[in-house]
């Protein structure tokens, strides 16, 4: 039997199709193994987001070298579709796959063979059609389901739409199968997520025409037994209708937690982003949130050093995050990436400042969550509690998204249990 292991870089739709590509290639009789162990074969999927996912593909694939010479390396993801030429000269490389091909892992690798110069299966991103549904599986409580992927929007900084494709769906019929076959499985909770979530409709052609909604979708899944709850990943502002956010806070299943990107608190910066939104729209969706559901968790996309970000910008993204009733940040500091606008932009930010700025928002960031966190005290919250047993404590989520740990109790485990803030 042949083995196999795998290492994802990037979000956690990646996570959701390795967890899939993983589980494809277990039915063809692979072994599967962990990444650090020897195997047959590695898998690395790639992200391309910033430099930093670039250089750790290359790093792994000189470990793999020193670890294991004669094993097979496959290359896939949105590094892969992005620049498969320079992923094969990597030495150690024996299979590139782009979006169009991953899916189709198990079949490449009955052709393969070691010491071949590296075989590079991509085509256009233009003609990467249909929709490949993905889940993440690794315990029972918590899975990743991929509803939607590409993109049709064009920001200046971004390299998905050239990495994943125009946008297409799972259709509606398609998701509740995925979420009937999880509830087998014992799952609690689904996060729902996608390139651009909001965007789900499009058909699996990525035809411009939306045969469905992503209203729809959540209204059919909060009557859908065998899940207790659901979570919405990330979604674009001018995406989160009020017509969402009124039913996510009268639901049944979905929790009070939106991660909703803003990427620049500057009107300014957001035009140059050539982001479909300002700020004024972005702080309105959070009142109507904070209105209905004070107890909402609300996660924020930031980007500091973009091009042009000056000292005066800056602190418009600062001062409008800290007035913002949010809970916590994802921070990206700007990377110039290959084939995007931005690229020629000129004011180019100083490294070192986007780092200092990085800092100052994550620190911000810290103490939104802290004050979040103080204000839920003495309130009767939902846990759902994971498997792992962490030197004999474990942890779980409330439905509003905070983490609580606790010393371990077998009976626990991947149930919902009633919790006071304390």
């Amino acid at each position: 039997m042949k083995s196999v292991a795998f290492h994802t870089l990037g979000c956690k739709l990646n996570f959701s199709e390795t967890s899939t590509l993983s589980r494809t290639l277990e039915a063809e009789g692979f072994l599967k193994k962990d990444f650090e162990e020897e195997a047959d074969v590695y898998v690395i999927n790639t992200c391309s987001v910033t430099e930093n996912a670039d250089k750790e593909c290359r790093q792994l694939v000189r470990r793999i070298q020193r670890r294991s010479p004669e094993s097979l390396v496959v290359i896939t993801g949105c590094y892969a579709q992005l620049k498969p030429k320079e992923i094969a000269e990597i030495e150690g490389v024996d299979l590139v796959l782009g979006a169009a091909e991953k899916f189709n892992i198990a079949e490449h690798l009955r052709e393969l063979s070691k010491g071949d110069s590296a075989k590079i299966c991509s085509c256009e991103i233009e003609d990467v059609e249909g929709f490949h549904a993905s889940y993440s599986l690794n315990d029972r409580t918590r899975t990743f389901l991929k509803v939607q992927d590409g993109c049709d929007y064009n920001c200046s900084f971004c390299t998905i739409p050239l990495a994943r494709g125009h946008s297409r769906s799972d259709s509606i019929e398609g998701v509740i199968a995925n979420v009937k076959e999880l509830a087998q499985t014992g799952t609690k909770e689904i996060v729902l997520t996608g390139i651009n979530l909001g965007d789900f409709g499009k058909g699996t052609n990525g035809g411009k025409k939306r045969e469905e909604s992503f209203f729809e979708l959540v209204q059919v899944l909060d009557e859908t037994e065998g899940v207790d709850r659901y979570r919405i990943s990330s979604i674009e502002p001018n995406l989160l209708s009020n017509e969402i956010i009124d039913f996510v806070a009268a639901s049944k299943r979905f929790m009070p937690h939106f991660h909703i990107p803003l990427q620049s608190g500057s009107n300014e910066i957001l035009g140059e982003m050539r982001r479909r939104y300002r700020r004024e729209l972005y702080a309105d969706r959070i009142t109507r949130i904070k209105e209905l559901m004070p107890h909402c968790c609300i996660g924020v996309d930031v980007i500091v050093g973009f091009p042009g970000e000056t000292e005066v910008l800056f602190q418009e993204t600062f001062e409008f995050l800290h007035a913002l009733d949010v809970s916590y940040f994802h921070v990206f500091t700007y990377s110039e990436r290959a084939n995007t606008l931005a690229m020629e932009m000129e004011n180019a930010v100083p490294m070192h400042i986007r780092h200092e700025r990085n800092k100052i928002l994550r620190n911000l960031s810290y103490q939104k969550m802290q004050y979040f966190t103080q204000q839920q005290m003495g309130a009767n919250r939902k846990v759902l509690f994971e498997s792992a047993d962490k030197n004999g404590m474990m942890e779980g989520f409330t439905d509003n998204y905070i983490k609580i740990k606790t010393p371990y109790r077998k009976e626990w485990v991947n149930a919902i249990v009633d919790w006071q803030m304390q």
